[in-house]
Formats: structure tokens, C-alpha cells, sequence
């Protein structure tokens, strides 16, 4: 990185009345974490990068003392941009590196480390992450949709509440633009609060970069409004879960059977990838088979592709697919690098992604299922030879590990609805 660069980025921020630079960068549940510096400190943050104690940072595992204790986020210059929601405050993504060197458990080396596999043979992946949301109030019972009068059975594109969030939505998209994210569309989801944003497609790297910063920008923006911005995946017991659709292209491989093998192998290793696609307890709520108040759940349950086939995991369309697997608590820069590891995987092994699935499969199963549960899920990656290489052995071990946890905390855990049905039972 030449000293050039740095100092024009220095004083084009500082022309846009920036004064204080957010080091942001993500941990293991895909949250973003950081700090603030003063813009005086761009060059240490680019060069050296900014110093964090490493075991206070989810997924590290790095020790409580000596050299490799200490976490640094050196920022990239590519990702700058001044936030119009925090006036006078910049974002740099971080890389993580420890003891001088890339941290290999760092989720943006992890994506790092599967884009450079493409391009040692010539290939770009492009995703359009299409991030579905709710916007809620807190009640003494719980949350409920920020909207009250949003209460249709199927809201999906209704135009009486979509228009009452146009506010916010207008917002959003126009800060986002002016970070250089094209939206393309907003509208009303299937479920009560529910709401969907796309983007532009764009890199991997980018991409992901790019869904932090929504998420962000949403967060803040959502709280100035007294609302909740919210990413679970399911909050609603009877409504649709909220997905976030990796619509993924190839560029550069030249030869259709290539993303076909890369579909198949997807789909080989979706056991293992729901852990990191759908990687909650709530998320399991979101894939299963039934009726939901709209009359779908829109989300898969069986590992099958299919044209223009929404029930199916894999949707394929002209020139690219829809993974549909992901969910919105999915750390963006994890989801993405099993999905080129498997479909890599699937290349060198020239996997067959068997016959496309014409069937409604949420009326006519026909495929074998995901795992139905968090923990399900965590045996399949720890069993995926393939998935467990690409996150590395410290971030492999520490999401299995914290992921076991969470698994066995939910189910330790009394509920009201196990009390209301045998407390009296019996």
C-alpha cells in the first residue's frame, strides 16, 4: 500500500468533514465490532492496524497473554467510505492479523482465502445477497411488528403497509447509495414487520463488506425511528422466517458443465453448510415443512434443485443460481466461503447434482431433508472434511465449539410451552 494513496484517502475524507474513522470488522456470529480513531491515524490503521485484545473477541481463541494475545484490524482502503448516518465518521473494513501475519481465524481471511482459490484459476464469484428483515417494537410480552396496523394474513407487496416504512426504507436506500450500494428494490415481506432489501451484485469480498454495512446503516437508522432492526430468523412462530438469498455467478470459468459441477457439490455438502447458512437454534424454526399463516414458510427443507423451482434449495435461473439455504442471522463471510468450498469440491470431483426437481416440494417431498436442528447441523460440518479445511482449524473448532453450546443450552432450557403441556399432564 503506497503512502500515496493513503494520504489522498486522508484528504478526501477529511474534504467530506470526516474526522473520526470506524474500524469495523466482524467476528464469528457475523456482528460488527470495532473502534473509533481519529483520522490522523489512518495510516497506522492501514499499516500496523488497530490493537484489540484478541480473547474479548468472539471465535479467536487466542490466550489471555504474550504476542499472540494481541488482535489487529488493519483497514482496506478499497472499503472507505463516510457513514451520512454518523456524520463525520468513515468505515474501513479489517482484515485480523495476529503476530504480524493474516489471522487464519479471521471470517474475512477465511472468504480471503476461497476467493484466491478462484482466481488462481481465473474465476470471479459474484453474489446478490438479498437480506430479508423485520422491524419490531419492544412490548412487555416480547416484540411485536413496529408497524400495528400490519396485520394481514398475507402482507406480501402490500401497498397500504409498505408505504407507512416508506420513510425509513427511503432512508435506508439513500444512505446506502451514497456508500455506494445500489438497491434495487425494497418491499413488504410475507410475514407481519417483515420487509426484504436487494442489492447490486457484486465480488465476494465486496458483497459481504456490503451486507455488514446494510446491516449497520439499518440498525441505526431503525433505532432513531424507536423501532428494533432485527435478523432473527424467525420471530414469529406462525409466519415465514426471514431468509437471505445468495443469488451467485461464475465469471471467467467459460464452460456450463463447470457451475454445474459447482451446483452439485453444493448441494453434497448442504448438511454440513446449514450450520453455516442457518446457523442459530431459531433457525431450524425457519426451515421446516408445513403451512404458516401466509400459507408457506418460502423456505427449504430438501436438498434438491430446480428451475425457477423456490421449494428447492438451489433455484436455478439463466446464468446464475439462487442458494437459498442462508438465513438472516448467516455471517455473511463464513456462508460465502463453504459455498466456494463446496462448489469447488464439487468441480474437482465432478459431482452430479442428479435431476432437476419439477415438483412443488412443500406438497410433494421427494429429496432428502436438511438437518433439522442447530445441532444436526454442527455434527454434519464437523463431519465435512472439505468445510472444516476451509474455515481452518481455529475457526472450525471454535464455531463447533460455541455452536455445541448454544445447542445444549436451548436444550436444557424449560419453556412455557413444555410447562403448558406436562406440567398437569401426568
Amino acid at each position: 500500500m503506497t503512502g500515496d494513496a493513503i494520504d489522498a484517502l486522508r484528504e478526501r475524507l477529511a474534504a467530506q468533514g470526516v474526522h473520526t474513522l470506524v474500524a469495523q470488522f466482524t467476528d464469528l456470529h457475523g456482528v460488527a465490532k470495532g473502534k473509533l480513531l481519529p483520522l490522523a491515524q489512518l495510516r497506522t490503521l492501514v499499516e500496523t492496524g488497530a490493537g484489540f485484545s484478541g480473547p474479548s473477541i468472539a471465535g479467536t481463541g487466542l490466550p489471555r497473554m504474550g504476542p499472540r494475545s494481541e488482535y489487529y484490524g488493519r483497514g482496506d482502503l478499497a472499503s472507505a467510505c463516510a457513514l451520512p448516518w454518523l456524520p463525520g465518521h468513515a468505515r474501513l473494513v479489517c482484515d485480523g492479523f495476529v503476530a504480524g501475519v493474516p489471522f487464519d481465524a479471521c471470517p474475512r481471511q477465511v472468504l480471503r482465502r476461497q476467493v484466491a482459490r478462484l482466481a488462481e484459476r481465473g474465476w470471479t464469484l459474484h453474489t446478490g445477497i438479498e437480506p430479508e428483515f423485520f422491524l419490531l417494537r419492544r412490548t412487555e410480552r416480547g416484540y411485536a411488528p413496529a408497524d400495528d396496523h400490519d396485520r394481514l394474513a398475507k402482507p406480501s407487496y402490500d401497498l397500504k403497509s409498505l408505504p407507512r416504512q416508506a420513510g425509513f426504507l427511503h432512508e435506508l436506500a439513500t444512505a446506502l447509495a451514497a456508500c455506494g450500494l445500489e438497491v434495487l428494490q425494497a418491499d413488504h415481506e410475507d410475514a407481519q414487520g417483515q420487509y426484504e432489501v436487494n442489492f447490486l451484485h457484486a465480488d465476494a469480498l465486496a458483497s459481504a463488506d456490503r451486507l455488514m454495512l446494510f446491516k449497520q446503516a439499518a440498525h441505526a437508522l431503525a433505532e432513531r425511528r424507536g423501532m428494533v432492526f432485527s435478523m432473527m430468523p424467525k420471530p414469529f412462530a406462525d409466519q415465514p422466517g426471514s431468509g437471505m438469498h445468495f443469488h451467485v455467478s461464475l465469471e471467467g470459468c467459460g464452460d456450463e458443465a463447470v457451475p454445474w459441477h459447482f451446483i452439485g457439490g453444493v448441494l453434497a455438502h448442504s448438511a454440513g453448510l446449514a450450520a453455516l447458512a442457518a446457523p442459530t437454534v431459531n433457525s431450524y424454526k425457519r426451515l421446516v415443512v408445513g403451512e404458516s399463516l401466509s400459507g408457506t414458510s418460502w423456505a427449504p427443507a430438501f436438498v434438491a434443485h430446480g428451475p425457477n423451482n423456490r421449494t428447492a434449495l438451489v433455484r436455478t435461473l439463466p446464468g446464475r443460481f439462487e442458494w437459498r439455504l442462508p438465513d438472516a442471522s448467516a455471517n455473511p463471510y463464513l456462508a460465502t466461503a463453504g459455498l466456494i468450498a463446496a462448489g469447488l469440491d464439487g468441480i474437482a470431483r465432478r459431482s452430479d447434482p442428479g435431476p432437476a426437481c419439477h415438483d412443488d416440494l412443500f406438497e410433494q417431498p421427494s429429496a432428502a431433508r436438511l438437518p433439522r436442528s442447530l445441532g444436526e447441523a454442527v455434527d454434519a460440518l464437523e463431519a465435512d472434511a472439505t468445510l472444516c479445511e476451509a474455515l481452518g482449524a481455529t475457526l472450525a473448532r471454535e464455531f463447533i465449539a460455541a455452536k455445541r453450546a448454544e445447542w445444549t443450552a436451548y436444550a436444557r432450557h424449560v419453556g412455557d410451552w413444555e410447562l403448558r403441556r406436562y406440567a398437569e399432564l401426568f
